[in-house]
């Protein structure tokens, strides 16, 4: 797994002061940057139906808008998903983005249409227990009401993180009507409407905030390394 040296020499230093107590592994978080105007993106997001279905990955599907010049405006497409694939790309030394692309755990990125790559970077995270179980994350309430977030770092962080919340529907079919996907009508999973960061956290004291989650939408809070990390902690309720 491609870790970057900051983050390397934190797990190291972390799994280093073992402690006999038992944390709860974070599900794998997997984020698809997609398109209804993007071709090539049919195929992983057909593929990305099976892995919302998951209990152990929370797979949030993010509409870029880049592609809307083409003749087909993307329906939940936003200006902030594709500003937040550019900063991933940024954060790695790269110039250039493209869909469709899967972000897994913060950290690997991988062509969102390639099964066998996205399949195995998914297995490899989950095999990493020390890695999710670094941060404990707890999330209480419904959506529709107000969302308690809790969280405690396995051992004191060297650094903030953010703790960001996100917002999603579970799926809805559409008739593309314009532009390279034309006539087809395809399904989509896990759609992102909100993501939004919430503050820093120090991960030294414990945290505990509360959160209102107007709506019948998914909630999910993400904890991650800031300048677009790793992920430490993702939790969900709907």
């Amino acid at each position: 797994m491609r870790l970057g040296h900051r983050f390397r020499l934190l797990l190291c230093a972390m799994l280093g002061f073992a402690t006999p107590a038992v944390a709860q592994n974070s599900p794998v978080l997997v984020e698809l940057f997609t398109s209804q105007g993007c071709a090539a993106c049919p195929p992983a997001d057909k593929m990305f139906e099976q892995l919302a279905d998951r209990e152990d990955v929370i797979a949030l599907g993010l509409h870029v808008d880049y592609w809307d010049y083409i003749g087909w405006v993307d329906s939940f497409g936003q200006a902030q998903f594709s500003k937040r694939q550019k900063a991933y790309a940024r954060a790695r030394g790269r110039a250039s983005v493209y869909t469709p692309q899967m972000i897994i755990g913060g950290m690997d990125e991988v062509k969102g249409s390639s099964e066998r790559a996205v399949m195995g970077a998914i297995r490899e995270h989950l095999s990493n227990t020390g890695l999710r179980d670094m941060v404990q994350l707890s999330l209480t309430g419904e959506p529709g009401g107000e969302i308690v977030i809790e969280a405690m770092a396995r051992q004191p962080l060297p650094y903030a993180v953010d703790i960001q919340l996100v917002r999603y529907i579970d799926s809805e079919r559409v008739e593309i009507l314009a532009g390279e996907n034309n006539g087809r009508t395809l399904l989509y999973r896990n759609i992102v409407t909100s993501w939004r960061n919430l503050g820093a956290w120090d991960g030294v004291d414990r945290l505990k905030l509360s959160v209102k989650a107007e709506g019948d939408e998914a909630v999910v809070v993400v904890i991650q390394e800031q300048g677009h990390g790793p992920v430490l902690a993702a939790a969900r309720r709907r």
